[in-house]
């Protein structure tokens, strides 16, 4: 199994500022007005059929999404 490498710091600032920044109102609209393809649906289905079947109650879910923000949070702080 291959390892993956932390992104380094200049790598996490561009994805930060990618993922922050903010759209303009045309953005907006064309990303919505812009169907998923078949294979895009497909894999999002499958991606919530599998989160459901691990987390199958609403407490469940709720306490994973709070360990997961954990993590993330003390990942930003790095």
């Amino acid at each position: 199994m291959r390892r993956i490498r932390p992104a380094s710091r200049t790598a996490r600032k561009r994805l930060s500022a990618l993922a922050e920044r903010e759209l303009t109102a045309g953005e907006v609209r064309q990303a919505l007005a812009t169907p998923l393809s078949d294979a895009e649906r497909d894999e999002s289905l499958s991606l919530i059929r599998w989160f459901r079947r691990r987390y199958p109650t609403p407490g469940e879910r709720l306490a994973y999404v709070r360990r997961a923000y954990r993590r993330w949070s003390a990942a930003e702080g790095e």
